[in-house]
């Protein structure tokens, strides 16, 4: 089911369908408890191979640098329960 929604929140934020026709045609969701666990294995790694494949495929990959200079007061608060 994870994937399916990693798939469907990519889609959403970035207006992009990825295209899954291996997926689709294997007629399988997560919610079909009927089938049998190597249905379930090989639809999930299918779907996550189309979805990695189209994602590396259409975007750079963003670098986040963390700096010690950016670190302020605010942002090494904890939260304390009273």
């Amino acid at each position: 089911m994870l994937m399916v929604h990693i798939r469907k929140y990519y889609e959403s934020t970035t207006n992009e369908e990825i295209p899954t026709e291996r997926y689709d045609a294997l007629e399988i969701s997560p919610v079909h408890i009927h089938k049998d666990k190597k249905a379930h294995k090989d639809a999930l790694l299918t779907l996550g191979e189309e979805v990695v494949t189209h994602i590396s495929g259409h975007h750079r990959v963003h670098v986040v640098n963390y700096s010690p200079e950016t670190v302020t007061a605010a942002t090494q608060q904890v939260a304390v329960e009273h």
